[in-house]
C-alpha cells in the first residue's frame, strides 16, 4: 500500500489531475433506439417519450422515414466473442498495485465434485454462508468446465434478478440481437436451445421460481450459489447439493500467513486462532485480519503515520498492538479508520447507496477528488469490497457494521449528491445504454433513497433522475430496471406535483406494460396518462397515448395490429363513420334482393359474382363500395326510373326510321362502342364472368327470361324485339329526355289494348305514387322467387311476351 493511504498530507503526494468540468465538449443531440420485441416497434425517445407500433414487415423505420432490414434471427456468438463478453462483464481493475490474490485452500474435494456433476450434465446447488469463499470456487469451477457444453460456460449474477431477467441475460449471453428484445414466447424458444454451463452465483430466490428456471433452459448444467437462508428448490428439480463451510484451523493460518507475506508470531498465531473459533473458519474474516496485520506493520514502519492515530499513542514508542477479538470480528470501521479521507468518502457513499459502490470513473467527482478512483484498490485490499457481476458491492456485514459506527449520518444529502451525478452523466448523449445498464443498481438505489415522501428527501431530484435514467434502461434492455426507475419516478412526481412528468411516467408505464403483454395494466396506464396530458392541452403527448391505447384495444379484442403500409403503398378504403374497420374483411351473407331478408350494411363488401351462396336466377347484384352508403342507392334507383321512361317512350313512338350508326338518340357517339361515361369509381352492372352463365340467363325460364338486348350486342333490333337500357347511361335526367321527332327501331307498333310498362318510383323521386303491380304483371321464376316485383329488375311487356333486363343498380 502506498504511504499517501494514511491522511491526505502523508507520504508523497500526486500532482491533482485537471479538473472534471462538464460540457467543454460540443453537445451532442439525444439518440433515439428503436426496438423490436414481438409484434411491436418500440421506439425510445429520451426527449418525447417512448412511441409503440406495429412492427412493419420490412423492418424498423428509421427517424428520417426510410426502411430499415428487420432484425434478423438472432445468431449464437463464437468462442471468442462470448470470452470478450465474459471480460467486459467482470467488475473493473482497481487502479495501483494489484492486491495478492487469496488462495483457495480446503476446497479440491468440493472442486472436483462440482466439475465431475456438471461434466455429466448435472444441475448443483451450492450452499455456502457468506464470507465462505463461493465465488472464488465458482471461479475455479468455471475455468474447468470451458469444453463441457458447446455454449462453453456462462457467468450471471443473480442478485435483486427475476427469472424472467435471468433468462434474458442468458439470452444475450448467447445470442448476438441487436435490436432485437424477444418477448417471452420467443425467449422460451431461444433459451430452450442453448447448451452451456450456467455459473449463477449470488442467487436470491428458490422453490418454484428456481424450477421455472431450470426447466426454462433443459440443455444447460446450472452451477448456482446461494446462501443457506435462500429456498430450497422443489422435490422435483433434481438438483445436487454441496454445501460449502469454513477452514480448517490450519488452512485459515495459512490463508492469513500467504495475505501477510510474512510468517506469523506466536501472539498472531494465537490471536488467530481465537479469531477462527470465533468466526467458523469463514475466509473472509481471514482476508479482512490480514489486511489488519499490514497496517498495523505500515503504522510501525512509518513514524508520522503513527502519530496521526491517537489511539496507539497510548502504546508508547512504535508498538502497536493487536486489534481485539471484537475488532477482528467486525473490523470494517477500524480498517476504514486507517484509509485515505477519499476512501473514508466512498464508503460514505456505499452506505447511503445500500451497498452498492460506484463505478470507479464517478468517483473524482463524487468525492471532489481527482484521484479518488485509487479508492477503490483501497478497499478491495481490505476485503470491504466483494464482485458482483460487473461492479463491486460491499462484503458481507460490512454495511452493517459501518452504520453502527455512524457513516450513515447524512445517507440522504450523499444520495442527493449521487443522484445529481447520476442525472447528467445518465443523460448525456455520450453515454451508451450498456453503459448505463452496469450502474442500473447504484442509480436505482440513489432514486429509491431520495422517493420517500419525508421532508428530508428531493423528490424533484429524483424526477430528474428517472427521466433521465429510464430511456437509457430501456435501450440497454433491461426492462426490470426500467420500470423500477418509472415507477419511482412517478412517485416521486407525485410528491412533487409535477403533473407533466408524471403524465410521462404513466405513459412509459402502459407501453411497457403493452409490450410485456399486460393489457389490463396498459390500459390503466394510459387513461391515467392521457387524462393527465388533456388537463395539460398537451396535444402531442394525448395523440400518442391514444395511438398506444388503440393497440391495446386490439390486443383485448385478439386482433392482431396491422402494421402500417410502406411509403407509396395502397391501404384499404377507410369504412364509413360508425362501421368498425375489421368488418371490411368480413364477408356477408347474401339474401336476395335488397327488400328481402337483412339488409346489407354500408361498408360490407359484399360476395363476388359467381359466389356459391348467390341463389339461382338472381344475377342482379348490388354493389355497394366502402364509402358508399344509402344515398347511392337512392340515386340508383332513380336512374333506373329515368331509364325505363326512355325505353316507353322509345316504344311508342310513331317513327320507324331507325337511328344511324346504331346510335340511340339522346346518347352522345361512342365509336369504340364502349361506356365511357362512367367513372372509374361508380358501381357497375355485376355480370359474371363465365360465359357459359351468361347463356344460361339469356334463355326464357318459364315466363321469365333474361334476353340479350339488341343494345348488349350492337345490332339493329329485329322485330318483336325490345330494346334494353342496361348498357346505357345518360350522364344527367336531362339527356333522357324524349327527342322532337324520336325514331325507335324497325318494329310493329304494339296493340292499342296493350299497356305500357310500369315502372317503379319512389316517393322521394316522383309526386305521383306508384300503382301496385298486378297479377299479370309478376311472374314467377322456377326456384319460386318473384322477378319483375323485385327492385333490381324491370318487366315489360311486348304482344304479351314478358321480358326482364338486369337493373344497373
Amino acid at each position: 500500500m502506498d504511504n499517501d493511504s494514511f491522511g491526505e498530507g502523508a507520504g508523497t503526494v500526486r500532482p491533482p489531475r485537471d479538473a472534471i468540468t462538464p460540457g467543454q465538449s460540443t453537445p451532442t443531440p439525444r439518440r433515439t433506439v428503436q426496438l423490436v420485441s414481438g409484434d411491436f416497434l418500440l421506439t425510445i425517445n429520451p426527449v418525447d417519450g417512448s412511441e409503440i407500433e406495429p412492427c412493419p414487415p420490412g423492418g424498423p423505420v428509421r427517424a428520417d422515414g426510410q426502411v430499415t432490414d428487420r432484425p434478423g434471427r438472432p445468431t449464437r456468438r463464437s468462442a471468442a466473442q462470448r470470452a470478450e463478453l465474459l471480460r467486459a462483464a467482470q467488475p473493473p481493475v482497481p487502479p495501483g498495485p494489484a492486491a495478492p490474490r487469496p488462495p483457495l485452500l480446503e476446497r479440491d474435494e468440493e472442486l472436483a465434485r462440482l466439475v465431475r456433476l456438471l461434466g455429466s450434465g448435472r444441475s448443483v446447488r451450492l450452499t455456502g454462508p457468506s464470507g465462505s469463499g463461493r465465488t472464488s470456487l465458482l471461479d475455479a469451477v468455471a475455468a474447468k468446465c470451458g469444453d463441457f457444453a458447446p455454449d462453453g460456460v456462462v457467468r450471471l449474477n443473480g442478485h435483486r434478478r427475476t427469472p424472467a431477467e435471468l433468462l434474458q441475460d442468458l439470452f444475450t449471453v448467447v445470442y448476438d440481437s441487436p435490436g432485437l428484445r424477444p418477448d417471452r414466447n420467443a425467449l422460451a424458444g431461444f433459451v430452450r436451445d442453448i447448451g452451456a454451463v450456467v455459473v449463477l452465483d449470488d442467487l436470491e430466490f428458490g422453490g418454484a421460481s428456481l424450477d421455472e428456471l431450470l426447466d426454462a433452459a433443459p440443455e444447460c448444467a446450472f452451477l448456482v450459489a446461494a446462501t443457506p437462508d435462500i429456498a430450497a428448490p422443489g422435490a422435483g428439480s433434481h438438483l445436487e447439493e454441496v454445501f460449502l463451510g469454513g477452514l480448517g484451523r490450519a488452512a485459515a493460518l495459512e490463508l492469513l500467513r500467504k495475505a501477510v507475506e510474512r510468517p506469523l508470531t506466536e501472539e498472531e498465531s494465537n490471536w488467530a486462532g481465537d479469531l477462527w473459533f470465533e468466526s467458523e473458519g469463514l475466509p473472509l474474516r481471514f482476508v479482512q485480519a490480514a489486511a489488519l496485520l499490514r497496517q498495523c506493520d505500515e503504522l510501525r514502519a512509518d513514524p508520522e503515520a503513527f502519530e496521526e492515530f491517537a489511539p496507539f499513542a497510548a502504546a508508547g514508542g512504535k508498538d502497536v498492538p493487536l486489534p481485539s477479538l471484537g475488532e477482528a470480528a467486525a473490523p470494517a470501521s477500524l480498517l476504514a479508520s486507517r484509509l485515505s479521507e477519499s476512501a473514508r468518502q466512498t464508503l460514505r457513499f456505499a452506505v447511503a447507496l445500500g451497498g452498492e459502490v460506484p463505478h470507479q470513473a464517478h468517483l473524482p467527482a463524487l468525492v471532489g477528488d481527482t484521484h479518488a478512483d485509487a479508492a477503490l484498490g483501497e478497499l478491495m485490499n481490505c476485503g470491504l469490497l466483494s464482485p458482483a457481476g460487473p461492479r463491486y458491492r460491499l462484503a458481507a456485514g460490512v454495511l452493517a457494521q459501518l452504520r453502527e459506527k455512524g457513516y450513515d449520518e447524512d445517507a440522504v444529502g450523499h444520495a442527493h449528491t449521487a443522484a445529481q451525478h447520476y442525472a447528467w452523466w445518465a443523460g448525456h448523449p455520450s453515454v451508451t445504454p450498456e453503459r448505463a445498464v452496469a450502474e442500473a443498481d447504484a442509480v436505482l438505489a440513489a432514486l429509491s433513497a431520495l422517493v420517500p415522501g419525508r421532508d428530508a428527501g428531493h423528490p424533484s431530484t429524483a424526477v430528474l433522475l428517472a427521466r433521465s435514467a429510464a430511456p437509457a434502461f430501456a435501450a440497454g434492455r433491461q426492462w426490470a430496471a426500467w420500470e423500477r426507475a418509472l415507477r419511482m419516478g412517478s412517485e416521486a412526481a407525485r410528491i412533487a406535483g409535477e403533473v407533466a412528468e408524471e403524465a410521462y411516467f404513466h405513459h412509459e408505464l402502459g407501453v411497457l406494460a403493452l409490450c410485456t403483454g399486460n393489457v389490463d395494466r396498459a390500459r390503466a396506464e394510459l387513461e391515467a396518462s392521457i387524462g393527465m396530458r388533456g388537463a395539460l392541452a398537451d396535444k402531442s403527448g394525448t395523440v400518442a397515448g391514444r395511438r398506444a391505447l388503440a393497440l391495446v384495444a386490439d390486443r383485448e379484442s385478439g386482433r392482431v395490429p396491422a402494421p402500417p403500409l410502406a411509403t407509396g403503398e395502397a391501404g384499404p378504403v377507410s369504412p364509413p363513420r360508425g362501421v368498425p374497420a375489421t368488418a371490411l374483411t368480413k364477408r356477408l351473407p347474401r339474401t336476395g334482393a335488397l327488400g328481402g331478408g337483412a339488409a346489407p350494411v354500408a361498408g360490407h363488401s359484399q360476395a363476388p359474382a359467381d359466389a356459391p351462396d348467390r341463389p339461382a336466377g338472381r344475377r342482379a347484384a348490388i354493389l355497394m363500395g366502402a364509402r358508399r352508403n344509402i344515398v347511392a342507392t337512392s340515386a340508383g334507383a332513380l336512374l333506373a326510373v329515368v331509364l325505363g321512361t326512355v325505353v316507353t317512350l322509345g316504344m311508342t313512338s310513331d317513327q320507324e326510321e331507325p337511328p344511324g350508326n346504331d346510335v340511340r338518340n339522346g346518347q352522345p357517339v361512342n365509336e369504340d362502342g364502349l361506356d365511357d361515361d362512367w367513372p372509374a369509381e361508380d358501381p357497375t352492372t355485376d355480370v359474371s364472368d363465365d360465359p357459359s352463365e351468361d347463356k344460361d340467363d339469356a334463355k326464357p325460364t318459364g315466363s321469365s327470361s333474361s334476353a340479350t338486348t339488341p343494345a348488349s350486342t350492337g345490332r339493329p333490333s329485329a322485330p318483336g324485339e325490345s330494346p334494353s337500357p342496361s348498357s346505357s347511361r345518360p350522364e344527367s335526367p336531362s339527356d333522357s329526355r324524349p327527342p322532337s321527332s324520336p325514331k325507335p327501331p324497325s318494329s310493329p307498333k304494339p296493340p292499342p289494348s296493350a299497356k305500357p310498362p310500369t315502372v317503379p318510383t319512389t316517393p322521394t323521386e316522383s309526386t305521383t305514387p306508384p300503382p301496385d303491380p298486378t297479377p299479370s304483371e309478376t311472374s314467377t321464376a322456377p326456384d319460386g322467387s318473384a322477378s319483375a316485383s323485385e327492385p333490381g329488375e324491370a318487366t315489360m311487356t311486348s304482344g304479351g311476351a314478358a321480358s326482364t333486363s338486369p337493373s344497373i343498380i
